[in-house]
């Protein structure tokens, strides 16, 4: 993709299925067809590419992007942003303490009074293990009984900007990442991805990441193998689904007892600290039945845990034993650095800091991609509207 211009890209989109992205939300990653991934992918790299030429990608005069987050975020609280602005929307962010939720109100009462002149949500609720995915769904139903009713003139769509099951737009935006590094992605069928557990000094990581890697690189031939300690699984059903992705392109899934077998003769790592499925299980079970000394308990107790894998993080010794000593580094951001944010981290600060440039450019993907999922959710004719659109020309910077 990094080689072809525009008007092979619009042409490449012309030929994808993509009516069921139409009014649609985008949740997760493997319910999209690969017509509908290669969409997006495609839809972001002309955006990208218009940018360039100083081309607007304006669709909108109107309307509003509402964010709801809630967890923390920079990268793709920033990115959502942008991605509104891009297409002609203006953002606003739903504060939930200094909305009527604070009150009682409902998810569906909610959803309906902040839609009248909504094109999209992006929701993050990733802390709490069965419950982000559930609200995000909820938001979805609420708004789409508001548009069959009439009481919505327009039908709001909904991304994940990360649940507590996948975050499509931060793999996705790794995927287009990966895709330009390697030229393509026909290139990227038998490279090796290790996606493996790395210590932290905190607790509660999300699984979102990691299980949205090995469920979307499987789909493209890839070889990826998880590597992580005892008791730090992932959902089994996620990795079920990455082992049947494998199999249907050819690729391959594997899970290995360390970092260094992951990391031998890989292409790309990307090692990431998660907490354990079993523990974000009961961390909700605690919190449903309000047991905050519970909570406590557990944190304190899976601090522990973790500290008897203090010695999994990336070094210089151990990228030396990828691909010809030189694997691409991945890291969703921000990474615990060792002598920097932490006494142990992650990584080593002469990793990141020899990678910081390419993770830099990784995270400047996610903007595009979010606008992509916007705009194929709004727009039924996407490679005509682009086509339109490149060829009236409207700069940006006038």
């Amino acid at each position: 993709m990094k080689k072809i211009g525009i008007p092979e890209t619009i042409e490449s989109l012309s030929t994808k299925k993509t009516d069921r992205l139409y009014l649609n939300d985008f949740f997760l990653t493997w319910d999209k067809s690969m017509d509908e991934l290669t969409a997006v992918l495609e839809v972001a790299e002309i955006f990208r590419y218009m940018r360039k030429l100083n081309i607007s990608p304006k669709v909108f005069d109107s309307g509003i992007a509402v964010s709801i987050f809630r967890d923390k975020s920079t990268r793709t609280r920033f990115s959502f942003a942008s991605a509104s602005n891009l297409l002609g929307l203006a953002l606003q962010a739903l504060d939930e303490e200094k909305s009527q939720i604070a009150h009682g109100e409902t998810v569906r009462e909610t959803a309906t009074m902040i839609s009248y002149l909504t094109e999209v949500i992006g929701i993050r609720d990733d802390i709490f293990l069965g419950e982000g995915h559930r609200y995000q769904k909820e938001v979805a139903e609420s708004v789409h009984q508001g548009y069959l009713e009439g009481v919505l003139s327009r039908r709001p769509t909904v991304v994940n900007l990360q649940c507590d099951i996948d975050h499509p737009t931060q793999t996705m935006s790794d995927l287009l990442h990966v895709m330009n590094y390697f030229d393509g992605m026909e290139n990227l069928r038998g490279k090796k991805i290790a996606i493996t557990w790395a210590y932290s000094p905190s607790y509660g990581k999300p699984l979102s990441v990691p299980q949205g890697i090995i469920g979307l690189l499987t789909r493209f031939g890839m070889e990826v193998a998880l590597a992580h300690p005892k008791g730090y699984d992932l959902m089994p059903e996620v990795e079920d689904l990455a082992r049947k992705n494998a199999l249907d392109s050819g690729g391959a899934f594997s899970k290995v007892d360390s970092m260094e077998e992951a990391f031998q003769d890989a292409d790309i790592v990307y090692p990431k600290s998660w907490a354990p499925y079993a523990v974000m299980e009961e961390r909700t079970q605690r919190l449903k039945a309000g047991d905050d000394e519970g909570l406590v308990a557990l944190e304190a107790q899976c601090l522990e845990s973790n500290k008897d894998f203090i010695d999994w993080t990336c070094t210089d010794e151990l990228m030396k034993t990828t691909k010809e000593g030189g694997a691409l580094y991945l890291h969703c951001l921000p990474a615990d650095i060792t002598g920097v944010s932490c006494e142990r981290g992650e990584v080593e600060v002469s990793v990141l800091d020899r990678h910081r440039v390419p993770l830099y450019t990784q995270a400047g993907y996610k903007p595009y991609i979010i606008a992509a999922m916007i705009f194929l959710s709004k727009i039924e004719n996407p490679a005509e509207k682009l086509t339109e659109m490149v060829n009236e020309g409207r700069k940006r910077v006038l």
